[in-house]
């Protein structure tokens, strides 16, 4: 017994000496990485805790909004303020903005970034100078934004907001952001921002008539015969919009219904708040306030006289989501430049974005039943199991192409309703048809497949004669597609892509860089026009001549077909006023005939 102890005894001592020799040759490790500078104290990173936004304050804290064109940054605003907020839209980030960005963030950040965050700077220090103090600006005071995650920079930009606002002294303002509830609940539950029935389809009538307006602006002004006639009446159909979105009383059931329906509505709680939330969707569709307001916008914006024989090539514009939507120094106000070197702009609706989402969420669903029908591994008589996945795979399809087709929808009749001229949504079916040859659609980053499927469905469809793509300088995924561009480039040899990087600086490099693209364009533009002016065997002065005793030809939603294989609206116009010459010619050809011919006698 006593030797077994012994054994014991030298165990125990061998286990400690292990341990002793172990613990020894990590210190000596430890000092000599730190002797070397080796050493990294690891933190795991965890999401400051901003101050809520409460219901207490919805009267009180203005929010902050902006990134997008004006048309949708007002239309915005009518809607906080029509649900009861107070709100104001940001001006537009112009260099001065920019350099406060890039002299308060971080280094390496891309120009949306500096732009954004500088812009809203700005915006603060003025505050200050007004006579606030720090302490009511960020007490008084909330931006709201998008936010999102992924592989390029826009994951990062809330923390390099709050970098930069905590750099230049306003330490504690409030960044939400659209998809988070931390920013937006307070404690107690009671959320400062409510997304109701009517604040939601409120923001989906917004989005689409910025969209259209936006649109259609750049159809009508390089055309305008009256200089600035198109911005002006622009302007006052944005104010007509807003209006409407702000002042329009919110439906209730109770206040609509007739009085013998009251007593039973109030008594049947969850009954009168289903109806009454169809009936708030209903009114924001299709109310007659709604209507009237787009019906006075489509007649204001058709007194604008135009001139559709204005040789313009087309180009449209492509690339990263906020440089290719932005209207300031943040693209080089590249929009208006291309419109007084001569060029017609086809700007990218958000909608485009939304479509893009939903229908990369319904392929991916089919790619995942796969997938999972893999990884459940039920057995061939599992009929049961079987239908059940296949029947949650069909529902789950059905919502995304029911989303697909509703979103569609709404948006093509605003469209409809201010006057039909707004182009269609593209299929996005189609887009990424066009694109898999060059870029896979599960590729994510960026735009993922649109700029490589974009620059072939416009080329190839004679949609334009130029596509731009705007991209803010060192993009990771535009960078990525611009590699892929030259593969494009190489298939269709008559294409003319330029992707232009966009930063606060460099603004005369990158419009030298357009005008040397632009001028093949003019080029393209002017061949076409001169080759359809000749099939058609009248002069520009008939055509001309032919419009002016026709006013309708000058009013901008007098529609125009699209022909197959022509991107110009001149050289479509061209060719419809032919067609409606050449028709009136042969009915007084066909009445001078039966004039002549004599009647038979019965």
């Amino acid at each position: 017994m006593s030797q077994a102890i012994d054994q014991e005894v030298v165990h125990t001592h061998s286990e400690a000496a292990a341990d002793e020799i172990a613990r020894r040759v990590d210190e000596e490790r430890a000092r000599l990485r730190a002797a070397a500078g080796l050493v990294q104290v690891q933190q795991q990173f965890k999401r400051p805790v901003e101050r809520p936004f409460t219901g207490a304050e919805r009267g009180k804290v203005t929010m902050l909004i902006g990134g997008m064109t004006w048309k949708h940054d007002n239309m915005f605003r009518a809607v906080f303020e029509g649900c009861g907020y107070k709100c104001e839209a940001l001006p537009v980030p112009d260099v001065p903005a920019f350099q406060i960005g890039k002299e308060f963030g971080n280094n390496g950040q891309c120009n949306p970034t500096y732009f954004t965050v500088g812009c809203l700077v700005q915006y603060l220090q003025g505050l200050e100078k007004q006579g606030l103090s720090r302490q009511d600006i960020v007490d008084s005071y909330v931006f709201f934004t998008a936010g999102s995650c992924g592989p390029c920079r826009f994951g990062m930009y809330e923390a390099e907001y709050r970098f930069a606002l905590e750099n230049a002294g306003f330490g504690g303002f409030r960044v939400l952001l659209f998809q988070q509830d931390d920013g937006i609940k307070a404690a107690s539950g009671e959320a400062g921002l409510k997304f109701t029935v009517d604040f939601g389809m409120g923001m989906l009538n917004a989005m689409n008539v910025g969209d259209t307006l936006n649109d259609i602006i750049y159809q009508i002004r390089p055309f305008e015969v009256q200089r600035g006639e198109t911005d002006r009446a622009f302007e006052e159909a944005g104010e007509t919009l807003t209006r409407m979105l702000r002042e329009r009383p919110p439906f209730e059931i109770v206040e609509r219904a007739p009085t013998w329906a009251k007593g039973y509505l109030k008594s049947h709680d969850k009954f009168m708040r289903f109806w009454n939330s169809w009936g708030k969707v209903y009114e924001n569709l299709y109310g007659k306030a709604y209507l009237e307001a787009l019906e006075a916008c489509r007649a204001r914006i058709n007194e604008v006289e135009v001139d559709r024989t204005k040789v313009k090539p087309v180009v449209k514009i492509t690339g990263e989501f906020w440089a290719s939507i932005t209207e300031g120094d943040g693209n080089f106000n590249m929009f208006r430049f291309l419109e007084r070197e001569g060029a017609q702009v086809i700007v990218e609706p958000v909608a485009t974005w939304v479509a893009y989402l939903l229908c990369q969420a319904k392929a991916r669903a089919l790619n995942n039943k796969e997938v999972k029908a893999y990884g459940e591994q039920l057995a061939w008589y599992d009929f049961s199991g079987r239908l059940k996945r296949e029947m949650a795979y069909q529902a789950k399809v059905l919502g995304f192409t029911v989303g697909e087709s509703m979103w569609a929808h709404f948006y093509h009749r605003v469209g409809e309703k201010l006057g039909g001229l707004a182009h269609r949504l593209v299929d996005q079916r189609e887009l990424a048809r066009m694109a898999e040859p060059f870029y896979h659609r599960f590729a994510r980053g960026g735009e993922g497949h649109l700029e490589v499927g974009k620059n072939v469905y416009y080329t190839v469809h004679h949609k334009c004669h130029m596509v731009l793509a705007l991209k803010p300088f060192g993009c990771m995924p535009s960078s990525q597609s611009d590699g892929v561009q030259s593969a494009v480039i190489n298939k269709f040899k008559d294409m003319i892509f330029l992707p232009i990087e966009t930063s606060g600086e460099g603004e005369v490099n990158a419009h030298s860089r357009v005008q040397m693209a632009l001028g093949e364009a003019k080029a393209k533009a002017k061949s076409e026009f001169e080759t359809v002016l000749v099939s058609t065997g009248k002069s520009l002065d008939d055509i001309r001549e032919y419009a002016a005793d026709h006013p309708e030809l000058k009013r901008p939603f007098y529609h125009v077909p699209h022909r197959q294989g022509i991107a110009g609206t001149a050289a479509q116009f061209v060719l419809h006023v032919n067609d409606m010459m050449n028709s009136r010619a042969g009915t007084w050809k066909r009445s001078q005939a039966r004039l002549a011919t004599p009647t038979k006698v019965a």
